[in-house]
């Protein structure tokens, strides 16, 4: 990389800013790990003569979006370092727009963006072309994972047979009402009698404003402790959960844990919901099929 352009290295040490990240998928990938990456950076740093202004990482969020915190933590502190460091381009980003956009970024901010791996100047038309290349290539790679992962899935949901002893799930997290005990679902009482009040409210003609009211009133808060509003009492209402299905797509998997509606009131509901919805292009039913009966 020409660094002239920015400023002379006989003048001043460049301060760099070390990213890492790994995904859940790529958990047990050697050599994406946190620490390798790390290690490898750091001695990039000395090789280069770069003082490390401080280390992001990123544990378990995917390089296809830029909601990561220690993604955004290091951008928005661009005043405390000159070089912006990876292992290699697709751990800073795995979308080729969000990466130019951050290279376009990175030149109104007058930083300079290092590959340790590959070697890429992007100070010229031909480095950054190279660069658009490759992370097109990253792109790709990481829409092949997401279908792969996708088609394991479904498969896995078409394969699923639970019974009265003991039923398992796709891998989710527990929504209210249930919980998870080594991968077997079990239920919560105390909140399944809730989510029962919900749907029983919501047939009985109250809208979700009304019901999420009288739960906040009576200081009833979700599992993860924040009030109640329209928008998680419609996850409750539209999980089929709690008549004893988890869905993928349009596979419905029966569970033996308890539940607090039957299919029939459940099915109801959605036939509430879908017909109080004034646009008629979100007028999507998804009702438990009659032959799960």
């Amino acid at each position: 990389m020409n660094r002239s352009t920015v400023r002379s290295n006989e003048e001043v040490r460049y301060r760099a800013a070390l990213y890492v990240r790994v995904s859940t998928e790529e958990q047990s990938v050697e050599g994406y790990s946190l620490e390798a990456q790390k290690a490898f950076l750091q001695d990039c740093c000395i090789a280069e003569n770069y003082e490390v202004a401080d280390i992001y990482e990123d544990d378990g969020y995917s390089g296809r979006n830029i909601k990561r915190p220690e993604y955004e933590r290091m951008m928005s502190e661009h005043d405390r370092w000159d070089v912006l460091l990876v292992l290699k381009m697709d751990r800073i980003h795995r979308n080729s727009r969000n990466f130019m956009n951050m290279m376009d970024d990175l030149n109104k901010m007058g930083k300079m963006f290092v590959s340790a791996t590959e070697a890429l100047d992007t100070t010229n038309a031909l480095g950054r072309f190279v660069v658009d290349m490759i992370q097109r290539i990253a792109q790709l790679e990481s829409e092949q994972i997401g279908e792969r992962t996708y088609l394991g899935m479904e498969e896995k949901a078409r394969t699923m047979s639970n019974t009265e002893r003991e039923s398992r799930t796709m891998g989710f997290n527990a929504p209210y009402g249930y919980m998870l005990n080594n991968g077997i679902l079990l239920s919560v009482p105390e909140e399944l009698n809730v989510v029962r009040g919900i749907f029983k409210e919501y047939l009985d003609g109250d809208t979700m404003d009304g019901i999420a009211y009288g739960l906040n009133r009576n200081g009833q808060l979700t599992k993860r402790g924040n009030p109640w509003n329209i928008y998680n009492l419609r996850n409750i209402l539209h999980n089929p959960i709690y008549a004893g299905y988890m869905r993928w797509d349009d596979l419905y998997i029966k569970h033996f844990a308890q539940t607090a509606v039957s299919s029939d009131e459940y099915n109801r509901v959605q036939e509430l919901i879908s017909a109080k919805t004034r646009d008629s292009k979100k007028r999507n039913i998804k009702k438990i099929p009659d032959e799960l009966e």
